[in-house]
């Protein structure tokens, strides 16, 4: 059988601001974000199966990356934790859902942490292909499990 690919689109409001940075990205600032999570596998091949003939329910993928990345993201300000603390406790007096990361809220290591968080809750006999973040409407982040193996 073959090895098919599904993709779901997400979207997302998210602010963030990067710590010690040379440019005006160093302000809190907001992003639309557009999220493209790919899944692979082979789809079902049993009648008696109520999901015949697919790789995963299109809502199953939908309820997964909700819970687990939109959910938390959406309406949020993320911040780097390395930042002085008088900085990160100001931001959290003034915002309501603030995320402190590990690590430098740039795209490139947001979607790297939304393939870590999916890639520990997927289902069985299910891949993680890859994770496409939109910061704007011309630039974006991937994430291939073929890069990362």
């Amino acid at each position: 059988m073959a090895v098919i690919r599904v993709t779901r689109e997400f979207r997302f409001e998210m602010a963030h601001a990067l710590w010690n940075y040379d440019g005006p990205c160093r302000n809190v600032h907001g992003h639309s974000y557009i999220l493209y999570v790919t899944f692979s596998g082979v789809p079902a091949n049993n009648p008696e199966d109520p999901h015949n003939g697919m790789v995963i329910d299109f809502g199953d993928l939908k309820k997964l990356v909700r819970e687990n990345i939109v959910d938390k993201f959406d309406h949020s300000l993320m911040v780097a934790g390395f930042a002085p603390a008088d900085k990160v406790e100001s931001y959290r007096s003034h915002f309501g859902n603030v995320i402190v990361s590990p690590y430098q809220p740039t795209c490139e290591n947001i979607v790297a942490d939304v393939a870590a968080i999916l890639l520990g809750k997927m289902p069985e006999g299910i891949t993680l292909h890859s994770v496409k973040l939109y910061e704007t409407a011309t630039s974006f982040a991937e994430w291939h499990a073929s890069d990362n193996r």
